[in-house]
Protein backbone atom coordinates (compact mmCIF):
# COMPACT_ATOMS: atom_id res chain seq x y z
CA UNK A 1 0.00 0.00 0.00
CA UNK A 2 1.54 3.56 -0.55
CA UNK A 3 2.42 5.91 2.08
CA UNK A 4 -0.57 8.44 2.38
CA UNK A 5 1.01 10.19 5.40
CA UNK A 6 4.02 10.68 7.29
CA UNK A 7 4.56 11.30 11.19
CA UNK A 8 7.49 13.39 12.57
CA UNK A 9 8.87 13.36 16.07
CA UNK A 10 10.14 16.59 16.60
CA UNK A 11 13.30 16.38 18.76
CA UNK A 12 16.46 16.04 16.65
CA UNK A 13 14.36 15.10 14.03
CA UNK A 14 12.71 18.23 12.72
CA UNK A 15 14.55 20.63 15.31
CA UNK A 16 17.76 20.72 16.46
CA UNK A 17 17.81 20.78 20.24
CA UNK A 18 21.32 22.39 20.78
CA UNK A 19 20.32 25.95 22.03
CA UNK A 20 17.52 24.47 24.38
CA UNK A 21 19.98 22.06 26.07
CA UNK A 22 22.76 25.09 26.22
CA UNK A 23 19.79 26.79 28.21
CA UNK A 24 19.70 23.94 30.75
CA UNK A 25 23.28 24.35 31.42
CA UNK A 26 23.16 27.88 31.72
CA UNK A 27 20.26 26.45 34.36
CA UNK A 28 21.93 23.98 36.46
CA UNK A 29 25.12 26.06 36.45
CA UNK A 30 27.25 23.72 34.79
CA UNK A 31 29.54 24.54 31.87
CA UNK A 32 27.77 23.34 28.07
CA UNK A 33 30.44 20.88 27.11
CA UNK A 34 29.90 19.37 30.72
CA UNK A 35 26.03 19.42 30.23
CA UNK A 36 26.61 17.52 26.87
CA UNK A 37 29.12 14.58 27.73
CA UNK A 38 26.96 13.83 30.48
CA UNK A 39 24.55 13.58 27.83
CA UNK A 40 26.22 11.02 26.08
CA UNK A 41 27.12 9.12 28.98
CA UNK A 42 23.65 8.63 29.78
CA UNK A 43 22.25 7.98 26.35
CA UNK A 44 24.75 5.50 26.25
CA UNK A 45 23.74 3.38 29.53
CA UNK A 46 20.46 3.64 28.39
CA UNK A 47 19.30 5.87 31.21
CA UNK A 48 15.88 8.21 31.67
CA UNK A 49 18.07 11.85 30.90
CA UNK A 50 16.34 13.25 34.04
CA UNK A 51 19.63 11.02 35.66
CA UNK A 52 21.09 14.68 33.73
CA UNK A 53 19.22 16.86 36.17
CA UNK A 54 20.04 14.58 39.24
CA UNK A 55 23.91 14.43 38.45
CA UNK A 56 24.56 18.32 38.97
CA UNK A 57 20.90 19.28 40.70
CA UNK A 58 20.10 15.99 43.10
CA UNK A 59 17.99 18.68 44.99
CA UNK A 60 15.86 19.77 41.77
CA UNK A 61 12.18 19.84 42.20
CA UNK A 62 11.76 18.25 39.10
CA UNK A 63 7.71 18.83 38.87
CA UNK A 64 8.04 22.26 39.04
CA UNK A 65 11.16 22.97 37.43
CA UNK A 66 8.84 25.00 34.62
CA UNK A 67 7.83 27.29 36.89
CA UNK A 68 11.38 28.01 38.41
CA UNK A 69 13.05 28.63 35.21
CA UNK A 70 9.39 30.55 33.96
CA UNK A 71 9.68 32.79 37.44
CA UNK A 72 13.68 33.58 35.91
CA UNK A 73 11.73 35.44 32.29
CA UNK A 74 12.34 31.47 30.56
CA UNK A 75 9.83 30.73 27.57
CA UNK A 76 9.24 27.59 26.20
CA UNK A 77 9.70 28.23 22.32
CA UNK A 78 10.88 26.86 18.92
CA UNK A 79 12.67 29.38 16.54
CA UNK A 80 13.22 29.12 12.87
CA UNK A 81 16.90 28.53 13.37
CA UNK A 82 16.22 25.66 15.43
CA UNK A 83 14.97 23.80 12.27
CA UNK A 84 17.56 21.25 10.55
CA UNK A 85 17.84 22.79 6.95
CA UNK A 86 15.58 19.64 5.36
CA UNK A 87 12.67 20.11 7.55
CA UNK A 88 10.69 22.64 6.08
CA UNK A 89 11.77 21.47 2.00
CA UNK A 90 10.94 17.85 2.94
CA UNK A 91 7.13 19.01 4.91
CA UNK A 92 6.52 20.89 1.84
CA UNK A 93 7.88 18.54 -0.52
CA UNK A 94 5.36 15.62 0.86
CA UNK A 95 2.23 17.57 0.94
CA UNK A 96 3.27 18.82 -2.76
CA UNK A 97 2.68 15.27 -3.06
CA UNK A 98 -0.51 14.54 -1.56
CA UNK A 99 0.54 13.15 1.52
CA UNK A 100 -0.51 14.04 4.94
CA UNK A 101 1.74 15.52 7.12
CA UNK A 102 1.40 14.83 11.07
CA UNK A 103 4.47 15.98 13.83
CA UNK A 104 3.79 13.88 17.22
CA UNK A 105 6.43 13.45 19.57
CA UNK A 106 7.24 13.39 23.25
CA UNK A 107 6.36 17.14 23.85
CA UNK A 108 5.38 19.42 26.63
CA UNK A 109 1.86 21.22 25.94
CA UNK A 110 4.09 24.40 24.83
CA UNK A 111 5.38 22.85 22.18
CA UNK A 112 1.97 22.52 20.10
CA UNK A 113 2.11 26.45 20.33
CA UNK A 114 5.52 27.10 19.38
CA UNK A 115 5.64 24.68 16.39
CA UNK A 116 2.37 26.26 15.01
CA UNK A 117 4.05 29.50 15.47
CA UNK A 118 6.91 28.83 12.61
CA UNK A 119 4.10 28.25 10.06
CA UNK A 120 5.08 24.55 8.88
CA UNK A 121 3.20 22.74 6.38
CA UNK A 122 1.31 20.01 8.38
CA UNK A 123 -1.83 18.98 8.90
CA UNK A 124 -1.56 18.18 12.51
CA UNK A 125 0.46 19.09 15.36
CA UNK A 126 0.25 17.56 18.76
CA UNK A 127 2.19 16.19 21.86
CA UNK A 128 2.12 13.44 24.11
CA UNK A 129 1.68 15.40 26.81
CA UNK A 130 -1.61 17.10 24.87
CA UNK A 131 -2.67 13.42 24.12
CA UNK A 132 -2.02 12.38 27.71
CA UNK A 133 0.05 9.27 26.38
CA UNK A 134 4.26 9.13 25.55
CA UNK A 135 6.19 6.99 23.26
CA UNK A 136 6.95 3.89 23.33
CA UNK A 137 3.45 3.38 24.22
CA UNK A 138 1.00 2.14 21.86
CA UNK A 139 -1.51 4.00 22.99
CA UNK A 140 0.34 6.67 21.26
CA UNK A 141 0.76 5.52 17.93
CA UNK A 142 -2.97 4.61 18.16
CA UNK A 143 -3.71 8.42 18.21
CA UNK A 144 -1.40 9.02 15.18
CA UNK A 145 -2.94 6.43 13.29
CA UNK A 146 -6.32 7.51 14.32
CA UNK A 147 -5.11 11.17 13.31
CA UNK A 148 -4.01 10.74 10.16
CA UNK A 149 -7.83 8.95 9.07
CA UNK A 150 -5.16 5.90 7.23
CA UNK A 151 -4.64 2.57 7.36
CA UNK A 152 -1.32 1.98 9.65
CA UNK A 153 0.42 0.30 6.97
CA UNK A 154 0.32 3.27 4.77
CA UNK A 155 1.54 5.38 7.61
CA UNK A 156 5.39 6.23 7.87
CA UNK A 157 6.50 7.23 11.40
CA UNK A 158 10.00 9.48 11.09
CA UNK A 159 12.09 9.67 14.45
CA UNK A 160 15.68 9.56 15.41
CA UNK A 161 15.34 6.37 18.29
CA UNK A 162 15.18 2.66 17.59
CA UNK A 163 13.46 2.23 21.08
CA UNK A 164 11.00 4.89 20.92
CA UNK A 165 10.01 5.68 17.49
CA UNK A 166 11.13 2.93 15.28
CA UNK A 167 10.22 -0.34 17.33
CA UNK A 168 6.89 1.05 18.60
CA UNK A 169 6.21 2.34 14.91
CA UNK A 170 6.65 -0.77 13.54
CA UNK A 171 4.50 -2.63 16.30
CA UNK A 172 1.61 -0.89 15.57
CA UNK A 173 2.06 -2.07 11.60
CA UNK A 174 3.41 1.75 10.52
CA UNK A 175 6.46 1.85 7.99
CA UNK A 176 9.19 2.87 10.41
CA UNK A 177 11.62 5.60 9.42
CA UNK A 178 15.05 5.57 11.61
CA UNK A 179 16.59 9.01 10.69
CA UNK A 180 20.38 8.98 11.83
CA UNK A 181 20.76 12.46 13.13
CA UNK A 182 21.22 13.61 16.64
CA UNK A 183 23.41 11.79 20.11
CA UNK A 184 20.41 9.16 19.72
CA UNK A 185 20.31 8.94 16.25
CA UNK A 186 23.82 8.04 15.30
CA UNK A 187 23.77 5.67 18.48
CA UNK A 188 21.05 4.15 17.49
CA UNK A 189 22.18 3.20 13.39
CA UNK A 190 24.46 1.29 15.30
CA UNK A 191 22.15 -1.30 17.41
CA UNK A 192 22.12 -5.01 16.55
CA UNK A 193 18.37 -4.47 15.86
CA UNK A 194 18.60 -1.56 13.09
CA UNK A 195 17.40 -3.98 10.92
CA UNK A 196 13.87 -3.46 11.77
CA UNK A 197 13.78 -0.20 10.50
CA UNK A 198 12.22 -0.20 7.03
CA UNK A 199 13.97 2.69 6.21
CA UNK A 200 17.51 4.20 7.80
CA UNK A 201 18.16 8.20 6.22
CA UNK A 202 20.81 10.18 7.15
CA UNK A 203 18.74 13.55 6.04
CA UNK A 204 15.34 14.46 5.50
CA UNK A 205 15.96 14.93 1.93
CA UNK A 206 15.81 11.91 0.88
CA UNK A 207 12.27 10.75 2.51
CA UNK A 208 10.37 12.01 0.00
CA UNK A 209 11.42 9.79 -2.90
CA UNK A 210 12.82 7.07 0.05
CA UNK A 211 8.88 6.54 0.34
CA UNK A 212 7.76 6.68 -3.14
CA UNK A 213 10.43 3.75 -3.79
CA UNK A 214 8.66 1.62 -0.95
Amino acid sequence: MPIRAVCFDVGETLIDETRHWGEWADFLGVPKLTLFTALGVTMARGQSLRRVFEIFRPDLDFANVRKMRAAQGYIYDFLVTDLYPDAIPCLAALKSRGLKVLIAGNQPIEAEAALAKLQLPTDLIASSAGWGVAKPDPAFFQRVIEAAGEPPESIAYVGDRMDNDVLPARAAGMVAVLLRRGPWGWMHAERPDVDAAHLLLHDLAALPDALAGL
